[in-house]
């Protein structure tokens, strides 16, 4: 009976064991299919780049993280800076503000700010002349240096000479000439005033102030401003400008007393008209001022711009005054006046002179003259022409009448002149002239036609 028990519980687990192992499933024997395993690897293989996606970004915001607190560290130097300046400032301006309180003694002037101070311009000229009837001939060398020194804010001086060589037409050689043009201590009171004394360039119309050497478009002066009005004189001046608007017009004026024209022999007579100063000779062969009245004069004009570079300027002056020891002659003139601008290429300009002298009310000797002048630039043409975008054209009338007969109502002298001629610029401070002149005169010591030619340089 115990061997058949024992045999039962043998047969028994052999069927359990069975069972449970039917029970297991079969795919846990089966083998991984190709497909699963590269769906597996590409799985693997993303979430790789995933990761490396993630440690990129990640050092980027860390970069961008530190160079924040870079820009950041800069801006706190950056104002602990400007508050160190402003405090700096805030201290000087408080030993400023107590050093005014306290009398300085002048200091020596320095050098190097004396020599930013003081300024040489001015032109020199080298002329050829080729008249009628007579042989050409290198005629002068002229240097008119002008000395310029600012003594402060509002402390101006100012003087020019002019040293000539020239050519005697009489056959006597060459003469040397050195003369003080003009040289004048001006004072700006305002922005708008100014006072001048000295040896001053007399605003009688704008020539004598503006054409002087290279500035001139010719070699020569107009017949009438050598001829009938001075150029200078000794005395005291009250000029400046004011603007009229908000557009750059102006109006300009002048108001001054100097020593006048006179006369020369002290007579008063007509011919004795020295136009250089009261400082003659008297009827008792004396040189003396031959007259205690200063001349007045003045000058008034406006300056109309109407777009850059294009502008017109109108101006009226006058002076008058006593030219004889005797103080019974009155001398008067008058100037009208035009400059004209149209662009960088075009410019005319002219006046217009009326002088009387030999009485003591108007004057019975009337002298009167006028020129007008233009020139063009040929750049103005805009042609693909080096050499010709450097010449000027330029044209001149002029004529100057005196010596006036009221009997026959005619004047003894009168004298007419055309001028054609160019200018050709090596720079805009090198220029070489040349014109030709036609004269029509009835006084015989005038030259039909003559050729002039000049080098200017402006320094």
């Amino acid at each position: 009976m115990k061997k058949t028990k024992n045999t039962s519980r043998w047969i028994c687990g052999l069927v359990a064991a069975t069972g449970a192992a039917g029970l297991l499933p079969t795919a846990a024997t089966a083998e991984v299919s190709d497909a699963d395993f590269n769906a597996l690897k590409a799985m693997v293989q993303q979430l790789g780049e995933q990761v490396q996606s993630l440690r990129q970004t990640n050092a980027l915001v860390e970069q961008t993280h530190l160079q924040d607190l870079q820009e950041l560290q800069a801006l706190q130097s950056k104002l602990a800076e400007t508050q160190q300046t402003a405090t700096d400032a805030n201290q000087k301006a408080t030993a400023a503000a107590q050093a005014e309180a306290q009398p300085v003694p002048r200091a020596p002037l320095d050098e190097a700010t004396v020599n930013r101070n003081f300024q040489i311009l001015g032109d020199a000229e080298f002329q050829y002349v080729n008249a009628d009837h007579q042989n050409g001939a290198f005629a002068l060398a002229d240097f008119a240096p002008i000395f310029l020194y600012r003594g402060g804010d509002n402390i101006l001086f100012e003087a020019g000479f002019d040293t000539t060589i020239a050519n005697n037409a009489s056959g006597g050689g060459y003469s040397t000439t050195f003369n003080l043009s003009f040289a004048q201590l001006d004072y700006v009171m305002s922005d708008y005033l100014t006072l001048c004394a000295g040896e001053l360039l007399l605003p009688l119309g704008t020539y004598s102030e503006r054409g002087a050497g290279w500035l001139n478009k010719f070699p020569d002066d107009p017949l009438a401003v050598d001829a009938l009005i001075p150029g200078s004189g000794v005395g005291a001046e009250l000029r400046g400008a004011m603007p009229l608007g908000d557009s750059g017009k102006l109006l300009n004026y002048a108001v001054y007393g100097v020593n006048g024209p006179s006369s020369a022999d002290g007579t008063g007579n007509a011919g004795a008209l020295d136009l250089g100063g009261n400082v003659g000779v008297t009827s008792g062969g004396t040189s003396a001022n031959l007259h205690g009245n200063p001349s007045g004069g003045g000058r008034l004009a406006v300056f109309l711009p109407f777009k850059p570079r294009y502008d017109l300027e109108l101006g009226v002056s006058g002076m008058f005054g006593d030219w004889d020891n005797a103080g019974n002659h009155l001398w008067t003139a008058g100037v009208v006046d035009a400059a004209l601008h149209l662009g960088p290429n075009f410019e005319a300009k002219g006046e217009y002179i009326l002088t009387r002298y030999g009485s003591d009310d108007l004057g019975i000797h009337q002298q009167q003259g006028w020129f007008v002048q233009a020139g063009y630039k040929l750049a103005g043409l805009d042609l693909d022409l080096p050499l010709l975008n450097n010449l000027e054209v330029v044209g001149r009338y002029d004529k100057v009448a005196f010596a006036y007969d009221p009997v026959n109502n005619v004047f003894d002298f009168n004298t007419q002149r055309y001028t054609v001629g160019y200018i050709y610029y090596f720079t805009s401070a090198l220029l070489f002239e040349g014109d030709y002149e036609f004269t029509h005169s009835n006084d015989p010591s005038q030259t039909d036609t003559q050729l002039i030619l000049q080098i200017s340089y402006g320094f």
